[in-house]
């Protein structure tokens, strides 16, 4: 009636890739690994004491478990207990939660580029990806950090600027009740302050200490009493702290109390729908058939000065610059297109009003300057109305990054009478327009390229490439908050999640081709 069922009998066979089947993605995971060199292992294993864990073992189970959804070290420890898969994998062995931990986030800090390059030289070898095209792009993920304990750069300036007054008050306080101390002292301890001096915590802990110094010589002052007590517990405590939140804000306009690394952004996901602003990342990637080729991180929201940096990773991690670069709007700008055309990258980029260009209330607009006509040979401009704007004066503007952006200015004449003035400018006076012919000429070869047969297959090609990815990660895979603090350990938890979404990729490439094949 029943099939004969006991929990006491032993079964052969006991291997347990019996129970595995040959395509599974597990094995795909073991043959990439087991194919590393050990050496790359040896740098971070400096022998002596008990033995370790195999790192090939412990990095086949982590890059399984990034596949599978499992990304925290406690859920891994319970899957290699639990799971056949990744019992396979560990060898029947179990290694625990803080083990897997150290080794992900601190044992492969040195080395998980390189398991990364060794990987994508595999797929490179058997033709997975070419290395020729790198469609790159960024999307943000929310960090591990607090989102209520920011730090907002203008406030911590304003702030700051406060205490400065008030510092300047107090001594200038102390100084008109000192007039004989500060005769005899010839001005030595208030010599350099001013109005517009910039109190550092520095000096203002030598000037309390000389203040201190004179309270020991006069303990019943009063005044200096309390002016002392209010520097060392308020004043100086508070501009030491404004001090070491700038240093940590560097650039960025915020940082998280929890996560100093992590900058407030606004995310895509907003289930509020109230544009609060989170601390994340702006993780960076480039793809070639979906697979990452290069990945960064960055404490910055926007793709804009994000570009640079993540090619030069690209470059440290493919050994060389990838011949044709793809990207968004987001990256269009001119210190960009100046830094691609130098390191001689084809540029399929597009700029901001790329497709702005193409609509008719663009084109029909008369006080756009891109509608008008330049002579490259007299140096002016022909608006509609074919009144000619002359050369004025050249500007610079100097970006954070420190490229400078060369802006010439042109003026016209006389606008007086003109019937289009109204629809060209609000302006009172004659018509100005300032333009940098660099950004112009960086344009015109975006547009050239991108409205050729290839740029605009290479541009549409984009919109599958990355973004499938982003989505398979964020999506497919629910990774969508960091779990590790700090740049460099969420550097690594990237270099994790993109070894594991390649292992995917192949996996169903190969799906592919063997379905190709029986057909």
């Amino acid at each position: 009636m029943y099939i004969q069922y006991t929990m006491d009998q032993l079964y052969l066979p006991m291997d347990l890739e019996e129970d595995i089947p040959q395509n599974h993605l597990v094995c795909v995971v073991n043959a990439a690994v087991n194919r590393l060199d050990d050496a790359i292992f040896d740098a971070v294993y400096p022998g002596g004491g008990r033995d370790s864990y195999h790192p090939k073992m412990l990095t086949k189970v982590i890059i399984y478990a990034y596949t599978q959804r499992i990304y925290s070290s406690r859920q891994i420890a319970k899957a290699v207990r639990e799971n056949i898969p990744f019992m396979w994998l560990a060898g029947r062995q179990r290694p625990d939660f803080r083990t897997l931990n150290r080794f992900r986030s601190q044992r492969m800090r040195s080395v998980l580029e390189t398991v990364f390059t060794a990987v994508l030289q595999f797929l490179a070898d058997e033709k997975y990806v070419s290395l020729e095209h790198y469609f790159v792009d960024g999307t943000k993920i929310e960090a591990n950090a607090n989102r209520y304990t920011f730090v907002w750069g203008k406030a911590v300036s304003k702030h700051k600027a406060k205490l400065q007054e008030n510092v300047h008050a107090l001594f200038a306080d102390i100084e008109a009740a000192e007039h004989q101390e500060e005769r005899e002292c010839q001005g030595k301890d208030l010599a350099e302050l001013g109005e517009s001096c910039e109190m550092s915590s520095r000096k203002l802990e030598h000037l309390t200490q000389a203040l201190e110094s004179k309270l020991m010589d006069k303990p019943k002052d009063k005044p200096l009493k309390k002016a002392v007590r209010k520097l060392r517990k308020d004043l100086l405590p508070r501009l030491l702290k404004y001090e070491q939140y700038q240093t940590l804000l560097g650039d960025r306009n915020s940082f998280s109390k929890t996560g100093p690394d992590a900058t407030f952004m606004r995310m895509k996901e907003d289930h509020m729908r109230n544009g609060q602003l989170k601390p994340g990342y702006n993780v960076q990637i480039g793809t070639e058939n979906q697979f990452i080729l290069a990945y960064s991180l960055h404490p910055r929201p926007t793709d804009t000065r994000c570009l640079q940096p993540h090619l030069e990773k690209a470059r440290q991690i493919l050994g060389k610059l990838p011949q044709t670069v793809i990207a968004d709007a987001g990256y269009g700008s001119e210190e960009n297109y100046a830094y691609l055309e130098k390191e001689e990258i084809q540029a399929v980029v597009k700029y901001g009003s790329y497709h702005k260009e193409k609509s008719k209330a663009w084109k029909e607009n008369v006080g756009k300057s891109e509608n008008w006509t330049y002579s490259e040979t007299k140096d002016t401009w022909t608006c509609p109305a074919g009144e000619t704007l002359h050369f004025r004066k050249e500007s610079k503007e100097t970006l954070q990054s420190g490229y400078e952006i060369h802006k010439r200015h042109y003026r016209s004449q006389s606008c007086e009478g003109c019937p289009l003035k109204e629809r060209c400018t609000k302006a009172a006076g004659n018509r100005e327009v300032v333009v940098s012919l660099e950004r112009l000429r960086y344009q015109k070869q975006a547009r050239a390229i991108l409205r050729s047969e290839e740029g605009y297959a290479l541009a549409v090609r984009r919109m599958t490439e990355p973004e499938s990815v982003f989505g398979q990660l964020k999506n497919n895979r629910g990774f969508r908050r960091f779990l590790l603090r700090g740049m460099e350990k969420v550097t690594l938890e990237v270099g994790w999640l993109s070894l594991a979404h390649n292992m995917l990729k192949q996996a169903a490439n190969d799906q592919k081709r063997r379905a190709a094949i029986l057909q």
